[in-house]
């Protein structure tokens, strides 16, 4: 009997989902590496706001800047996401072999947003909604609507 109650509350506590902590913090509180990505990609650029998602077993970072870009930073200060929807991403953000690609097969479209991904792999969104993925080294993978 006492297993069974053990077993019951070990699913009960499993199952319940664990809280984010997501909260404002200063600038300054960012990774050295964040506030450099930033201070190389985004100098004067005015920052809204920053926080600070502490999860159970991982900790990321995400800036959001007064024109509505954002980009979110692990918890060792890397970059994982840039999200520039609304302005132009920043010049050699994007490895030159797929701005290339997209330059020869999409001139009319700029890239909004670019994104790492598991195993090497990055993913960009172009202005016209259309998602490309790349394999590590840079070859196009797949293509989403």
């Amino acid at each position: 009997m006492k297993n069974l109650i053990m077993l019951c509350l070990s699913l009960f506590i499993l199952s319940t989902p664990i809280k984010a902590d997501d909260k404002p913090i200063e600038y300054a509180k960012l990774p050295k590496q964040s506030q450099e990505f930033i201070s190389n990609y985004f100098a004067g650029k005015h920052i809204a706001l920053v926080k600070m998602d502490k999860e159970f077993f991982d900790t990321s970072y995400e800036v959001i800047f007064s024109d509505g870009n954002k980009v979110e930073f692990d918890k060792k200060g890397l970059w994982k996401d840039v999200d520039c929807t609304y302005t132009e991403l920043p010049a050699g953000l994007v490895p030159a072999q797929i701005k290339a690609y997209v330059d020869k097969n999409h001139p009319n479209f700029k890239i909004d947003k670019i994104e790492k991904e598991s195993r090497g792999r990055i993913s960009v969104e172009l202005s016209n909604d259309l998602e490309l993925l790349f394999d590590s080294n840079f070859n196009l993978i797949d293509i989403d609507n």
